[in-house]
C-alpha cells in the first residue's frame, strides 16, 4: 500500500531526523495525523517559525541562543580564560548539566571530514582563531569525540595553535564509571591507559 503524497512527504521530513529510520517516521506521521487536533497542528506550525526566526548562533561561541550573545558568553562570572572547543551546540548542554566546568566554548558546528566533503574551512575554526588573540585566555580544551572525525579535528586544531602562548589540552577519554573493563572495547582501553593520572 501506498501512501498519499502529503503523508509520503511528511514520513520523508521525520526521517531526516538522526536515528529515525521508515518504520519510526511511520508511526510519528501517523501519530501526527491522527492524534493532533487542529490547535495542535497549529501551536506546532507556531513553534517551527518561531525557532526558524528567532534562534540563531551565538555571535561569540556559536551556541544556540536567541539574542545576540548566549548566556554563557553574557555570564562576567564565567573564566574567560578558558575555551572548551566542542563539535556541537548539544555538547554544550551536556557539559553544562554536570555544574564542574565554569569557563567558556566553542561550537565548531561539525567535525572534519573528507568523506562527507566537510573540510577546515566549513567549520567555525577561523572564529575561533580570532577569538583567541584576546590575551584574557589562556588555555583551549578540546572536546571532539573519540571518532575519527573527532580526533583529525583535534589533531588539526592542536597543530594550528603549537606555536602559541596557549595552553593546548585534550578532555581525557577512557572508562566510564561503573564501567566493566572485561566489556571494554580496544580504544578505550587504550585511552584509558594512555591518559591515566597519578593516584
Amino acid at each position: 500500500m501506498e501512501y498519499p503524497e502529503a503523508i509520503e512527504q511528511l514520513i520523508e521530513q521525520f526521517m531526516r531526523y538522526p536515528g529515525v529510520g521508515r518504520k519510526t517516521a511511520e508511526r510519528y506521521a501517523l501519530y501526527t495525523i491522527n492524534q493532533f487536533s487542529e490547535t495542535d497542528y497549529a501551536d506546532f506550525i507556531e513553534t517551527l517559525r518561531r525557532i526558524d526566526e528567532e534562534i540563531k548562533p551565538c555571535e561569540q561561541c556559536g551556541n544556540l541562543t536567541d539574542e545576540t550573545l548566549c548566556s554563557i558568553c553574557k555570564d562576567k562570572n564565567r573564566d574567560a580564560s578558558t575555551i572548551l572547543v566542542v563539535e556541537e551546540s548539544k555538547d554544550v548542554l551536556v557539559i553544562e548539566r554536570t555544574k564542574t566546568y565554569q569557563g567558556l566554548y566553542h561550537v565548531l558546528d561539525g567535525v572534519i571530514s573528507p568523506s562527507n566533503g566537510v573540510g577546515p574551512e566549513d567549520l567555525r575554526i577561523k572564529a575561533l582563531l580570532e577569538r583567541l588573540k584576546d590575551d584574557r585566555h589562556k588555555e583551549v580544551i578540546l572536546a571532539t569525540n573519540l571518532s575519527d572525525e573527532g580526533e583529525t579535528t583535534a589533531l588539526y586544531l592542536q597543530r594550528l595553535l603549537k606555536n602559541t602562548d596557549l595552553l593546548v589540552t585534550r578532555i581525557a577519554h577512557g572508562m566510564p564509571a561503573g564501567g566493566n573493563i572485561s566489556y571494554a572495547d580496544e580504544v578505550t582501553l587504550n585511552k584509558a591507559l594512555s591518559g591515566r593520572s597519578k593516584f
